[in-house]
């Protein structure tokens, strides 16, 4: 089997190239690749290299595939996996796996098994850990984005309260309390908006704050507060820029009461200050935004630490259960992981793509390895589509899905794009 694939190399050193896959062995996997979201923490990895501490040493003679957030379909299966696993279902996959005591990550860890390829052959430890998931909806991409949605999800289960009078935490956000996404907007943001607004616990007010205007208008066009106020929740969207004191005008949305949940999706010192400014008494802050900065430092109040009970903690990634109840809230069309995608490109665009992640505006970067697509906006699809019939209809098709991604113009891509890397 002939695979394409990005493979990091070393530190700035992606690298797009055909190979071919050995067969599998009994305990080994096969699948095909529809999509892979493109995700910050591949541009972290691709920037540190082996010095990442999920990458192994000596990639520059065995090269690793990049890709983590994939889906797609199951090819061939060994044999001490066929009572479980079917030629022809779709997949997702939880890639952080620990082993027989050891840690490995799809996208980081191995050579022949990542998203950004056409091809992969998923490892035995994949399956043994429960980690290839079965996905029942109908389009890949949110079976691509259960990753992402799964670090959101486990980041609001691993908050946590405080129990009056006994030495007890109550996990999760606080049910009908208020929360703060700040610097929210963006496409992590976007998610942590959708799961909020509609998962099982939800705030009763809840305030997304950015300085980037666009990205709050985009995200107020598409959660209405309308919408919102349906299940009893106050949505606010805030461009703190514009206010001298944005603190003293954030508390004023909570009856200054402070807020009991704030996440913090920057990894910016000031931003984390402000969310220690606005906490109410046992409040939580969430800091949801991995840094790249080792020495990422701010200030903290410790007077409200001591006599006012807040606490905060980080959330890196999210636990299988937490991508199977995105899978699960997907296919019920409870969330949107839609919401996230901005851009779509196919295998070519995928090193551009990761090596300039930070400086391309916009949200989620969604790929779709088996064509060949440069890197393009949903909002230039009906400018390209003045001279490709291709862009025009998939313009058409997102425009009467209030300019989202989804399933028809997913479909249509896959069946219709004239450049396959897949002949």
């Amino acid at each position: 089997m002939i695979t394409k694939a990005v493979r990091m190399y070393g530190k700035n050193d992606l690298r797009l190239e055909e190979f071919s896959l050995p067969e599998i062995k009994d305990d080994e996997i096969l699948v095909k690749v529809i999509s892979d979201s493109i995700c910050m923490s591949t541009y972290k990895e691709s920037k540190q290299g082996s010095d990442h501490k999920r990458v192994p040493q000596g990639i520059d003679v065995h090269p690793v595939i990049v890709g983590h957030e994939t889906a797609g379909d199951i090819v061939k299966v060994g044999s001490k996996w066929q009572h479980k696993y079917h030629v022809g279902d779709k997949f997702s996959l939880q890639p952080a796996l620990t082993y027989k005591g050891k840690n490995y990550t799809v996208g980081y860890s191995y050579e022949k098994c990542g998203g950004a390829c056409t091809y992969a052959i998923v490892p035995a430890e994949v399956m043994y850990t429960d980690s290839l998931l079965q996905y029942k909806g109908k389009a890949y991409y949110e079976a691509s984005l259960s990753e992402p949605m799964s670090c959101i999800i486990g980041a609001f289960h691993a908050s946590y309260h405080n129990t009056p009078g006994k030495y007890e935490h109550v996990m999760g956000i606080k049910k009908d309390g208020c929360m703060a996404i700040l610097a929210g907007a963006g496409p992590m943001g976007m998610g942590t908006i959708d799961y909020a607004l509609h998962g099982d616990r939800y705030p009763h007010v809840l305030v997304v704050t950015d300085i980037d205007e666009n990205r709050l208008k985009r995200a107020a066009a598409i959660f209405s507060a309308k919408e919102a106020a349906m299940r009893g929740i106050k949505l606010y969207f805030v461009n703190t820029a514009d206010y001298d004191d944005p603190v003293k005008f954030l508390r004023s949305l909570t009856d200054g009461n402070g807020f009991d949940d704030v996440f913090v999706l920057a990894p910016v010192s000031g931003v984390i200050e402000q969310a220690d400014k606005i906490l109410n008494y046992d409040g939580c802050i969430n800091f949801f935004s991995g840094p790249i900065d080792t020495g990422l430092s701010a200030k903290v109040n410790f007077y409200d630490i001591h006599y006012n009970s807040i606490h905060m903690l980080g959330t890196s990634g999210g636990y299988t259960t937490d991508m199977l109840e995105s899978l699960k809230l997907s296919e019920e069309k409870r969330i949107n992981p839609a919401v996230m995608i901005t851009h779509i490109c196919g295998i070519n665009g995928i090193i551009d793509t990761t090596l300039n992640l930070p400086h391309i505006p916009g949200g989620k970067k969604l790929a779709y390895p088996q064509i060949e697509m440069e890197l393009t906006a949903i909002d230039d699809f009906a400018e390209k589509g003045k001279n490709n019939p291709y862009f025009a209809k998939l313009a058409e098709i997102c425009k009467k899905n209030n300019n989202l991604w989804c399933a028809e113009a997913e479909e249509y891509l896959l069946n219709n794009w004239p450049v396959k890397t897949v002949k």
